[in-house]
């Protein structure tokens, strides 16, 4: 047996459980992510959530060590949760799992407050890698978003144009750089087409641009999208 297993043994005989919320709106990323941990001695899903609702009221009442959260969810984006999580438990590791690439979000999760930041294309042994970095307090990201986040962190501090939009409207904006119409985006985001109307509005004022096919290739030129 690895040391690594004998390790998890340890903890499991001890009772030292490392407790997990999960977070997803997709069944099957649950039932999914359940077996992962099912197979981890030392580790125990204690609570699960549909909605960013459900997650943050899981938070509050159930003893966790760690969220793990995907960053689209039904009423509030994952960043959203991450600032009210600040207010609820701003001990409490979060680690995001995303659909999308590092590129279009993992600097922006991290500097929000994430202790680390992959995607649902990663192996499982990756996953409980990450959950015991973020739960020993440390962070994880990959070796090509380190690099990333340094030189965001040391760049000049003029802003592209994309800095200067919110949570939201950054999302709104790679959504429809990625083809989605207004009615697409609502639906995704549960959100009504009109609001959705009226974030593009913004984007648009923000970045100075005046139709959707510049913000297209705003999102193409700075590698935001793939």
């Amino acid at each position: 047996m690895g040391i690594s297993r004998l390790r998890d043994f340890w903890r499991a005989s001890k009772n030292l459980m490392i407790r997990i919320i999960i977070a997803d709106d997709h069944d099957i990323v649950r039932q999914g992510l359940n077996q992962i941990v099912a197979g981890v001695p030392d580790m125990v899903v204690c609570g699960e959530a549909e909605t960013a609702e459900e997650a943050l009221g899981l938070v509050r009442t159930k003893p966790c060590d760690v969220l793990v959260l995907d960053i689209t969810l039904p009423g509030k984006s994952g960043l959203e949760i991450l600032k009210d999580l600040k207010q609820i438990r701003p001990d409490l590791p979060v680690l995001i799992l995303s659909i999308h690439s590092e590129d279009e979000y993992a600097v922006r999760v991290l500097k929000a407050g994430a202790a680390g930041y992959m995607t649902k294309r990663a192996v499982a042994k990756d996953l409980i890698t990450a959950i015991r970095k973020v739960v020993e307090g440390g962070k994880y990201i990959s070796p090509a978003v380190a690099e990333k986040l340094a030189f965001s962190l040391s760049a000049d501090v003029t802003k592209p144009p994309h800095e200067t939009l919110s949570d939201r409207e950054y999302q709104v904006m790679l959504m429809i750089a990625k083809g989605y119409s207004l009615a697409g985006i609502a639906d995704e985001l549960a959100l009504s087409e009109k609001t959705i109307s009226t974030y593009r509005a913004r984007i648009l004022e923000k970045m100075h641009m005046q139709k959707n096919a510049e913000i297209i290739r705003y999102a193409l030129q700075n590698k935001l999208v793939d």
